[in-house]
C-alpha cells in the first residue's frame, strides 16, 4: 500500500504525519509541487520487456509527453537476483537533484522516494499503479531496499537520461532506510 511519512529533516525517527490515503497523499505532495497519481495497471506477463510495457501504457505516456515536453521514455527493471543490486542501491541513496523532472510510474513492485522539502523530508513508498513526478531541482534520494523488486517507466526531457547533481548533504544517513520505514507500517 502506498504510504507517505513526513519526517523533520533533523532525522527524527518518528514521522509527524503518516497516511496511506491516496487522495491525502496527492494533496500533501501537490501542496509541495510534487505530482502523485494512480494509474490503472495492465495485465502483463512477468517476462514483458520494454517495448511491450511502453506499448501497454502508450496513452498515458503520450499524455505526459504532451503535457510536460518529455522526449523519451524507457523501462527500468530490478529484481533481487540482479548482480549489481547493491551498487545500484548505493548510487541512488545519496541526496541529489536533477535539471529536469524525475518521473516514475511503478508497473510492479515498490520503492521509497525521499523528498527534502524545506525543513521536512517526505518519504513516499511508491507501489504498483503509482506515478510520481519530482520537480526539477528538488533535493531527493531513492531507496529500493536490499532486495529490489520493481519495474518502472521513466520519462525524460533530456536525451541523456538519468543525470544527478549530488548535494553533498548527509541527510540520507540521518533518516530511516527502506527496511525500517516499510516494516514500521
Amino acid at each position: 500500500m502506498s504510504t507517505l511519512k513526513i519526517f523533520a529533516e533533523e532525522g527524527a525517527p518518528t514521522p509527524r504525519v503518516t497516511t496511506s490515503d491516496s487522495a491525502e497523499i496527492a494533496r500533501l505532495l501537490g501542496a509541495q509541487g510534487v505530482r502523485f497519481e494512480r494509474w490503472e495497471t495492465r495485465a502483463l506477463p512477468p517476462s514483458a520487456g520494454q517495448a511491450e510495457i511502453l506499448s501497454s501504457y502508450a496513452a498515458e505516456v503520450a499524455r505526459l509527453k504532451a503535457e510536460n515536453g518529455f522526449q523519451s521514455a524507457d523501462v527500468i527493471n530490478l529484481t533481487p537476483s540482479h548482480p549489481q543490486k547493491e551498487e545500484m542501491r548505493r548510487k541512488f541513496l545519496s541526496e541529489h537533484r536533477h535539471s529536469e523532472d524525475e518521473v516514475r510510474f511503478f508497473v510492479r513492485g515498490r520503492g521509497l522516494f525521499y523528498l527534502h522539502l524545506g525543513t521536512e523530508v517526505y518519504a513516499l513508498l511508491c507501489e504498483q499503479q503509482d506515478l510520481i513526478s519530482v520537480p526539477t531541482g528538488t533535493r531527493h534520494w531513492f531507496d529500493m531496499g536490499p532486495e529490489p523488486d520493481f519495474t518502472c517507466i521513466r520519462l525524460f526531457t533530456s536525451t541523456e537520461g538519468w543525470a544527478a547533481q549530488w548535494t553533498g548533504d548527509g541527510i540520507a544517513e540521518r533518516l530511516p532506510r527502506f527496511e525500517k520505514v516499510v516494516h514500521a507500517g
